[in-house]
């Protein structure tokens, strides 16, 4: 049996003899604390989503709560699938052959790496479009965006994923192990596996779009919301609450912006270098490693960037004014602002 039958490639068979030196300082600490972190927090926020979509005075927010929840399952189930793998290989010394003889282990990590990657990647893009629509073009998305809309386009991505993540199956791109040996991806650089190239650019391609649209409406979002407040501008509580709640938002979205390009620029950056320079990810694994690393990191941050620091941060703005301004009247629009999730 050769090493391409095994799954092992050359590269792979490399990574698993020099072991002793791959894993550096890092214990299973690590991908235990990432996956512990992960599901608590996609967990609390699928919670938060599911309570928030049952109150009938949210009936005009169930397209944002289906994007949000939608995201907060993929990234739920992107921990739960390849996080026990990642956690046996370090069991097993780094050694990804010991626990993966036949290669199937390593296609299932790269469908499921490519799958999640992607379509969390398109869902923040769909919610940042949502949110640039609703803020720029209000009577249209009150119209038009319907709750049948919403599924239909979360269908869409999740399949979009899906079928694009199985290529390599079909023989169309490879999905080989990467240094140190504790997972697998999209092969870069010289490939015996037809289409390959057209694999990986497409990847790269579509990851680079994603963030693209997803900086622009959300940059849509802030003009929009700074436009809005200007017009509201006046003496009023309602001026005063209008312009604390356009401030929140504008740090939300950078925040989401700055977590969006600091996780996921590194890999596409990485993949389209190597692809341009027809390099393996293994020639420069521990850059490759970082980045990959920080993409992970995403699907434990998304939840809080989107979600839980909102909620968090609405509850301390509550306490606050009621302390300040201790109004019935006052305190009931407190409450139905922290209530807009």
């Amino acid at each position: 049996m050769t090493a391409k039958d095994t799954g092992c490639t050359n590269a792979s068979i490399q990574v698993c003899e020099n072991k002793t030196n791959a894993g550096g300082n890092v214990s299973v600490g690590f991908p235990i604390s990432m996956m512990v972190t992960g599901v608590v927090g996609n967990s609390l926020a699928l919670i938060l989503v599911y309570i928030s979509y049952r109150k009938k005075e949210n009936r005009r927010k169930k397209s944002f709560l289906l994007f949000i929840g939608s995201l907060a399952l993929t990234d739920l189930f992107g921990q739960l699938l390849t996080s026990p793998v990642v956690i046996s290989v370090y069991l097993a010394d780094l050694n990804w052959c010991a626990i993966d003889n036949t290669g199937k282990l390593c296609k299932y990590f790269g469908v499921c790496m490519t799958t999640f990657g992607l379509c969390s990647l398109f869902l923040a893009s769909a919610m940042a479009l949502e949110r640039a629509m609703a803020i720029t073009n209000p009577h249209w998305y009150s119209n038009h965006m319907k709750t049948s809309m919403t599924k239909l386009t979360l269908a869409a991505i999740w399949c979009l994923g899906f079928l694009f993540s199985l290529l390599p199956i079909t023989g169309i791109g490879e999905y080989t192990n990467q240094w140190p040996g504790t997972w697998c991806f999209i092969s870069t650089g010289k490939s015996e596996a037809p289409g390959n190239v057209f694999f990986a650019i497409t990847f790269a391609v579509l990851g680079i779009f994603s963030l693209l649209v997803t900086l622009s409406c959300n940059v849509m979002t802030i003009r929009g919301l700074i436009i809005r407040c200007k017009t509201k501008t006046g003496a009023s509580q309602s001026s005063k609450q209008w312009e604390r709640l356009t401030t929140e938002t504008v740090i939300q979205l950078l925040g989401i912006m700055c977590v969006l390009i600091i996780c996921w620029s590194p890999l596409l950056a990485t993949a389209a270098f190597a692809l341009t320079t027809l390099t393996d990810f293994s020639d420069i694994s521990h850059l490759t490693l970082t980045a990959i690393r920080l993409a992970s990191l995403n699907q434990i941050l998304d939840p809080w960037v989107y979600l839980l620091l909102r909620e968090i941060l609405l509850r301390k703005f509550c306490i606050m004014s009621v302390r300040f301004c201790p109004n019935e009247v006052v305190w009931f629009h407190l409450l139905q602002i922290y209530t807009f999730l």
